[in-house]
């Protein structure tokens, strides 16, 4: 990735089961006051709904609203309608692209990281997940797509807080942790959130990681903490509020850290080689590394086999210089993950 990763325009993709709320959050993004130019990217205008009153234009599959915002519908290729926003004059701010409520957001986040032309334009800035929080439950049960898109998220909308007691609002959310411990989690009401948590979260710019480790993590940082985590998630401390730790039967998140410097030229054909072995088990990965004689952090983020990174910025004076992955998937083979992790240690 040698073009500035500043200059690519993020994109937010847009997922939740149907009936969580995107729509609504959707409407916000086309009709708020919001000062920013957003191309949304959506599969139906019909499920959207858009109030013809906003619409100043429209071309063939392109509505232009009053706000300054875009609306286009994802007929065919999704490389190719990325391709036509590039070239219409007037960059955006951002691009979000809505997957279908039943969806796995999985290609859609996949063809960030396929085609060269979107790559060089575009960066994947994080995927936001509207979750409804009074059937999300049910829905883990029954639907694994709604399981894959917690998974998956970096930012999740829990919506419909409102229709919830608070026990039910701590168990769903306990739910969640399960699946996925780092995503960044909004309460919310109609989709009250304020659009920056949701947009250009730079969620890839990891210091987020850092930011969001979850206590349980920090227990112990010693070569044992793995113990805290091979069977998943059952038996975590309660951090004192009484909730119930839920296990989740086949997803699992794992951590990795290490502040000494990791050998460049034996990580990454390793990074490589696992997502190629093992990237149907592994929904996310990302990570923030220190290599040796190397001044730069280096970031990287992966969909099942697709893995992107690149040099990010100088550590700073004064700064850890730290190496943090995170993997989550399904039946992670953990102990070849760690033990391939030390390997690349530098001795």
């Amino acid at each position: 990735m040698s073009e500035a990763t500043s200059q690519k325009i993020p994109v937010t993709v847009l997922t939740g089961y149907l009936g969580a709320g995107k729509t609504t959050l959707l409407n916000r993004i086309l009709s708020e006051n919001h000062g920013k130019k957003y191309a949304v990217i959506v599969n139906e205008f019909g499920e959207i709904g858009i109030d013809n009153d906003l619409i100043i234009g429209a071309d063939e599959e392109v509505f232009e609203m009053n706000n300054g915002c875009i609306c286009c519908t994802v007929r065919g290729d999704l490389v190719r309608i990325m391709d036509g926003l590039m070239k219409r004059k007037g960059k955006f701010d951002a691009i979000i692209v809505e997957t279908t409520g039943l969806a796995d957001p999985a290609p859609v986040a996949q063809t960030f990281f396929v085609d060269e032309d979107v790559q060089k334009n575009a960066r994947l800035d994080a995927v936001v997940t509207v979750a409804d929080a009074k059937w999300l439950s049910d829905r883990l049960k029954d639907a694994p797509e709604a399981k894959n898109q917690i998974a998956f998220a970096d930012v999740i909308v829990l919506n419909k807080t409102d229709l919830v007691t608070k026990g039910e609002l701590a168990e769903v959310e306990a739910r969640i942790r399960a699946i996925n411990p780092y995503a960044k989690l909004h309460r919310a009401e109609r989709c009250s959130v304020a659009l920056a948590d949701v947009l250009d979260r730079g969620a890839f710019d990891l210091d987020r990681i850092l930011d969001i480790e979850p206590d349980f993590l920090n227990a112990d940082d010693h070569d044992h903490d793995h113990d805290h985590h091979h069977d998943g998630h059952d038996h975590h401390h309660d951090h004192g509020h009484g909730l119930k730790h839920y296990h989740d039967e086949d997803m699992q998140s794992l951590s990795l850290k290490t502040d000494k410097p990791l050998d460049p030229n034996v990580f990454m054909p390793w990074l490589q080689n696992l997502v190629q072995v093992e990237g149907g088990k592994i929904l996310r990965s990302k990570g923030i590394l220190a290599f040796h004689d190397d001044d730069d952090r280096y970031v990287f983020q992966g969909v099942h086999m697709m893995l992107e990174g690149n040099h990010q910025r100088k550590w700073n004076d004064g700064e850890r210089r730290e190496s943090r992955l995170v993997f989550i998937g399904r039946e992670l083979p953990e102990e070849a993950i760690r033990t391939g992790f030390e390997s690349c240690i530098v001795s």
